[in-house]
């Protein structure tokens, strides 16, 4: 795509979902000219809002973490997929409903903080269980969701992602452990995380936004642009994460813009006059 294309694709952009990890930051560290990125959206007036379907951190949390590489992102614009989901149970079930959750704390608090009662087996039925990505799963954990799903209880995964990048390579995520309960319960769980659309639709709502006056900014494939994609909104791929050019071409997901880096989104935007 020629600058110039790029260009009248982003030209009536008012509001960025930006991913997080592989795209604003890389492990701990800024992704380069992060800071810079976000100074050119603050006095051009572009709202915000950082979504990752991580569920192992609060919102503060990441807002910590982008504080630690130099980057001021309130908690206030940072939604979770564990956020979302317990926006989304709260429209399904009434008010203290009990909850088996396969999660780590920032699921956990997000779902109590919700009104939920989180259940520790399944002594007692659950209306719902809630799987997100968890480090410290058991084979209890397992045992006790496949039985509340089997019962009937709601089988709700926060996010698809069989894999995530840690310090010494590649670990399970929320769907590898949604393959494991699937299996065992003979049910598939309804997904709120990206590429589904409650998370982003609920991105949008938090920024008063529309689609069309909206990009998504992310370095998968399968998750960020093909969310994006389903929900109308402008699709702009940065290599610095997971998915590069030959990605494309072998997934067959084709974003509206791609670009090497932060930098490089921020010069297009400034050398083609984008207000």
């Amino acid at each position: 795509m020629s600058s110039s294309d790029a260009a009248a694709c982003l030209r009536p952009i008012r509001a960025l979902i930006s991913d997080l990890d592989g795209t604003l930051l890389a492990g701990n560290r800024a992704q380069p000219d992060l800071l810079c990125f976000l100074d050119f959206l603050r006095k051009r007036g572009i709202a915000l809002t950082v979504v990752t379907n991580n569920t192992v951190r609060t919102p503060a949390q990441y807002s910590q973490k982008l504080a630690a590489a130099g980057a001021n992102v309130p908690p206030e614009q940072i939604l979770t997929a564990a956020i979302a989901t317990a926006a989304y149970l709260q429209a399904e079930l009434p008010p203290a409903s009990p909850i088996f959750v396969v999660g780590e704390s920032g699921l956990r608090t997000a779902l109590a903080e919700a009104g939920f009662v989180l259940l520790e087996d399944s002594a007692q039925p659950a209306a719902a269980v809630v799987v997100g990505g968890d480090r410290t799963v058991s084979h209890d954990k397992l045992k006790h969701a496949i039985r509340h799903v089997r019962r009937g209880a709601l089988f709700i995964g926060t996010n698809p992602d069989l894999l995530v990048p840690v310090e010494d390579g590649l670990a399970p995520e929320a769907g590898v452990l949604l393959a494991a309960i699937a299996a065992g319960a003979g049910i598939a769980p309804t997904i709120i995380g990206k590429p589904e659309r409650p998370l982003l639709e609920q991105a949008l709502r938090l920024m008063g936004s529309t689609p069309a006056a909206t990009a998504i900014l992310g370095d998968r494939l399968d998750t960020d642009i093909l969310g994006g994609q389903r929900l109308g909104l402008t699709t702009v791929l940065v290599t610095t994460g997971v998915d590069d050019a030959a990605a494309i071409r072998a997934r067959g997901i084709t974003p509206d813009v791609v670009v090497a880096g932060l930098g490089a989104l921020t010069d297009l935007w400034e050398e083609n006059g984008i207000l």
